[in-house]
């Protein structure tokens, strides 16, 4: 049984699907900028470097003298991003319909704020600088190289901010809030602390992306509640405002 009937569910559907392809176009125009990109990467290895956190070569160091810990890694980069991420979606939209359309907007609102980074501030991997002592463990994992399709719809220098982090910490800001078991709600706490480990691990991203992926994702969130909500309360609301009773007729 849809919550919204057929209609509503193909619109939904429509909306991001659209709004993920049109992400998609917009981040790949991008990915030529080869030297602005690496000029970056060296801002944030020398930002880290300065604070103290530039532990990205030391992680994936240790990952990989486990001898499992890069390949799960690396498997947890390729499938968990779309299935956790789709999957998630479709259960708010089915079972908790009252909450979707505020995910909705929040996921809409970070996709936004990430495409604005990606224009604004290419940025090349981990994986792409060597030299620092990476190596791009998915492509190791799956034998093909990552980059051996660089295109209008992809490009390799879309890192900042990472939304692997983003998306899977609007997922537990949204799973948190509508779940009743303590286990539940620590597993989604863990999630995207897990996301990060993993894009780090496999030189898919600095630390400093995996700090604005979650920083987009906050600041959408807090988009949705104090803004969108207040433009359509009935609808886009955390808690929708329930309908007016209809003002009873005369007799």
């Amino acid at each position: 049984m849809l919550p919204r009937g057929p209609r509503d569910l193909l619109w939904q559907i429509l909306l991001f699907c659209g709004a993920y392809w049109v992400y998609r176009l917009v981040r790949g125009q991008v990915f030529d900028q080869s030297a602005a990109a690496f000029a970056n990467a060296r801002w944030i290895v020398d930002l880290q470097q300065t604070l103290h956190v530039f532990v990205e070569p030391d992680i994936q160091r240790w990952a990989i003298s486990t001898g499992w810990v890069e390949g799960v890694g690396s498997w947890m980069y390729l499938n968990t991003h779309f299935v956790v991420t789709t999957f998630t979606l479709a259960f708010i939209y089915l079972a908790r319909n009252e909450h979707f359309y505020w995910v909705r907007n929040m996921f809409m609102v970070a996709m936004g704020f990430a495409l604005l980074g990606y224009v604004l501030f290419p940025t090349a991997p981990p994986r792409l600088m060597p030299g620092l002592g990476f190596i791009d463990s998915v492509s190791d994992f799956t034998g093909v190289s990552s980059d051996s399709d660089v295109n209008a719809l992809y490009n390799p220098y879309a890192a900042v901010p990472s939304m692997h982090v983003g998306f899977a910490l609007m997922l537990a800001i949204s799973m948190v809030r509508m779940t009743r078991h303590t286990w539940l709600k620590a597993l989604w706490v863990l999630y995207p602390v897990v996301v990060s480990f993993v894009v780090v691990v496999t030189a898919n991203h600095w630390v400093f992306d995996a700090v604005t992926g979650a920083l987009v994702a906050v600041v959408s969130a807090v988009a949705a509640q104090t803004v969108l909500s207040r433009v359509r309360p009935a609808q886009w609301a955390w808690e929708p405002e329930p309908a007016l009773p209809a003002p009873a007729r005369a007799g």
